[in-house]
């Protein structure tokens, strides 16, 4: 009979919903969700945003963020109902029988405590270990995740440490007071693909070393078959389908699950530049303030109308330097950059307004790039007003039309950004710098914080913005899925120089630089093995290892 550690059935959880300028309400948001677990396997929960995963995850410690309320089913672990069970009885489960690995482990871990401290901190205040042993446990998981010099890699501080490595350390710090299950809460989301493929080998590993049971949250279905014996699709707090990874990847009975095994496979004819380049960088380097070393070096690139250049490459690589240096926010120290043959002036304050106008810029967090006071009229409105002199009736007709023109449509304009999800925000976004009638528009890593199947619905869009209006994308980003579903050129950057340059049929095609055959790699695939065989055959580390 197999040895069941957590089974949870019916489960149902509840919230209030506080929406503004509406009385609050209560929804259910996990409706009848069962799921079993047996010691030492992992199972993938895998959604969009909204699905439930976090939340699911999260009632095997028997906790609801944010006034959720676990109202129905059991939640059985080692063979009690956890649900219901006291404070006292919860204190000594969580942290010891279940872990938690966060998303974020620059938000978990404290700026101002040494590693060793927070790793050890749990073991230690469960009296599981003594503090010499606990250290010796940590020291060995360090070695077992591949982090540098394990002996001395607890002395360090949190900022001393690089994402792909501070993300290992959290999983230490979850595998040190010998749990039975560590949830996994999207640990590579916020990685770069080449830091992703280490940060996931080394969780793998600790795994099969350590003989723990996950559950492994995540939006990506490549990346989850990688890790886990059996795959739970969520959507809408309901469960869609359950199997086995291989019965998932390669026979999905639901049409949801499906979509999510075919997800970027958007077809992109590469065009052929017309006429004379619309941007031209030339020998651009730059740094910030008093900075020893240039963070862009001697960079080249052009840029011509209606088409699509990626700036791909890992974090550190110089892509957003090279954004900001290009709209004026970072001065270059010495090259040009000319656009539409004339000059552009190094600095923003000594841009004029219809040079402002033709370059606009769209962010990677579209929660931060909006006021949460104004609505998504007032907010597309802006540059309407500033730019054309807009108002009143007729402002408002062209925001509806931008709003068409984004596939959102009526009853948006009077909403405020927290009445709209992640891909509708970035929708909005995109709205607001077409507004302007640009150009040219710097895309700066749009869909790297949405799902894979809203980020494809932005991609889609852009194509088809791209297509109507005639304007050109700098698109920057470390995914080369989004680079071959959009890009008409490529250049690859390291270290803040271009590695590689060309047409996205040149950049893709071999023989490959190591750096450029790591970025190829590093892209998870929807195939059982693939990251042992990715392990097995790369030519060099990524720069977060």
């Amino acid at each position: 009979m197999a040895d069941v550690l957590l089974d949870i059935q019916n489960l149902r959880i509840e919230a209030t919903i506080y929406t503004p300028g509406e009385r609050p309400r209560d929804a259910v948001i996990v409706d009848d969700v069962s799921l079993t677990l047996e010691r030492g396997k992992v199972m993938g929960l895998i959604g969009e945003s909204g699905a439930g995963k976090s939340t699911i995850g999260l009632s095997a410690l028997a906790y609801g963020r944010g006034g959720i309320r676990l109202t129905g089913g059991t939640i059985t672990l080692n063979g009690r109902d956890i649900r219901m069970a006291d404070q006292t009885t919860l204190r000594s489960i969580r942290g010891r029988e279940v872990t938690y690995v966060a998303q974020s482990a620059a938000a978990a871990f404290n700026p101002a405590k040494k590693l060793m401290e927070q790793v050890t901190e749990a073991t230690l205040n469960h009296g599981i270990l003594s503090q010499a042993e606990a250290e010796a446990r940590a020291v060995e998981l360090f070695r077992i995740l591949s982090l540098p010099e394990p002996e001395q890699f607890g002395n360090r501080y949190p900022h001393q440490v690089s994402g792909g490595q501070l993300q290992r350390a959290m999983t230490a710090m979850a595998l040190c007071p010998k749990p039975d299950l560590v949830i996994f809460d999207e640990p590579t989301t916020a990685l770069d693909v080449t830091t992703q493929i280490d940060v996931l080998a080394a969780i793998k590993t600790a795994i099969a070393e350590t003989g723990v049971a996950a559950l492994y949250i995540t939006h990506d279905l490549a990346v989850v078959a990688q890790v886990s014996d059996e795959i739970l699709v969520l959507r809408n707090g309901k469960m869609v389908e359950h199997g086995t990874v291989q019965k998932i990847i390669e026979n999905p009975s639901e049409e949801y699950t499906r979509a999510l095994v075919s997800v970027r496979q958007i077809e992109h004819v590469e065009k052929t530049p017309q006429g004379a380049p619309l941007l031209t960088v030339e020998n651009v380097s730059a740094r910030y303030g008093a900075m020893a070393r240039d963070v862009l070096s001697n960079v080249s690139v052009t840029l011509h109308p209606g088409q699509t250049l990626a700036l791909v490459g890992e974090s550190g690589s110089g892509k957003s330097t090279m954004a900001r240096v290009i709209t004026g926010l970072l001065p270059p120290r010495q090259g040009s950059i000319t656009f539409d043959g004339k000059p552009l002036p190094r600095a923003l304050k000594d841009r004029s307004r219809e040079e402002l106008r033709e370059l606009q810029m769209i962010y990677q967090m579209a929660d931060v790039a909006m006021n949460p006071r104004q609505t998504v009229a007032t907010i597309i409105g802006r540059p309407l007003e500033f730019y054309f002199g807009l108002r009143g009736r007729e402002r408002d007709q062209r925001v509806q039309e931008l709003l068409d023109a984004i596939e959102l449509g009526d009853g948006f304009a009077d909403r405020y950004p927290a009445e709209l999800s992640g891909g509708q925000k970035q929708r909005v976004c995109i709205a607001r710098a077409l507004a302007a009638k640009p150009r040219m528009i710097i895309c700066d890593e749009v869909t790297s914080a949405l799902d894979p199947l809203v980020a494809d619905g932005i991609l889609k869009l852009l194509l088809d913005l791209q297509a109507r209006e005639g304007v050109a994308y700098l698109f920057i980003t470390h995914d080369i899925a989004t680079v071959r579903a959009i890009a008409d050129s490529i250049a690859v950057m390291y270290q803040g120089r271009v590695q590689r340059y060309g047409t996205r049929t040149e950049v893709l095609t071999p023989p490959f630089d190591a750096y450029t055959d790591l970025l190829l790699s590093s892209v998870p695939e929807m195939e059982l093995g693939w990251l042992e065989r990715v392990l097995a055959t790369r030519r060099m580390e990524s720069a977060g290892n």
